[in-house]
């Protein structure tokens, strides 16, 4: 599985250990521990990140496939944030001479979000860019609720989406409807959507007194160890499943052409 590295304005976290570290400008020691993305955000709820462009051109200095992603949330009409969504992706891809050949969009959607917020969202995307943008759920009651209850049609439509999973660690996500799923085969059966997953973010960051401390998923064949290589902080961490082969081609699928 091939290693990639999602960031925000809240990267880098604090230096928490010995070893190497990286910046929005510099983000090689990622690539030197292995990882083969870097998904950046966008924006939120009608807000954008202002880190975003400085680290997508780092990456791709770095060799990094480039990747965004938009956290929509529901107080903001979903059209109005797949605008400004679409809007800077198209001004990322005029911005530099990429070595990169694509730009990949994905929609993080929000646990309260409607089926019709998620819908209409992923079709603007789709209308302005003709790309289908990646979907990452959160481990989350509400949202397998509202994908449970979709129609046939709407199930099809969403499925249409590769789907990005949110596991951080085996006992997380237990609710009054859903138990714990355990590992990410067991979050596939339970929103019920999708045969499989395309990507898993395995890791994050717990915060606890305005410090943030690595979460990592490591239970049963699945190990890892709670930082990423020799880093020196924490990094949010997900895995691609398949071969860097298969992983480019999902790439210019699911993104916006650069070259």
């Amino acid at each position: 599985m091939q290693e990639i590295i999602n960031v925000s304005a809240y990267d880098p976290k604090e230096r928490q250990r010995s070893g190497e570290s990286y910046s929005a400008g510099n983000v090689a020691p990622l690539r030197a521990n292995g990882a083969k993305g870097l998904i950046a955000r966008a924006g939120k709820g009608g807000n954008l990140d202002e880190k975003c462009s400085t680290f997508l051109a780092s990456a791709d200095r770095a060799g990094l496939l480039p990747g965004i992603y938009y956290r929509v949330q529901r107080h903001v009409s979903p059209v109005k944030q797949a605008d400004q969504f679409v809007n800077r992706a198209l001004a990322l891809a005029r911005s530099r001479s990429w070595r990169a050949p694509a730009l990949l969009l994905c929609a993080d959607y929000d646990g309260d979000l409607r089926l019709s917020d998620i819908i209409r969202f992923m079709d603007r995307v789709e209308q302005r860019t003709g790309v289908v943008p990646v979907a990452y759920l959160e481990n989350s009651q509400q949202l397998k609720l509202t994908l449970g209850r979709a129609s046939a049609r709407d199930k099809a439509k969403i499925r249409r989406s590769p789907y990005w999973l949110a596991l951080y660690s085996h006992e997380s996500g237990a609710g009054p409807v859903f138990p714990a799923p355990g590992d990410p085969a067991g979050l596939v059966r339970q929103y019920n959507l999708w045969s499989d997953w395309t990507m898993w973010q395995y890791g994050g960051v717990a915060w606890e007194g305005g410090r943030s401390r690595p979460k990592v998923y490591s239970h049963g064949r699945y190990r890892n160890s709670p930082y990423f290589g020799n880093l020196d902080r924490p990094v949010e961490r997900n895995v691609f499943r398949g071969s860097e082969a298969a992983l480019q081609a999902f790439w210019q699928r699911h993104g916006l052409r650069l070259r």
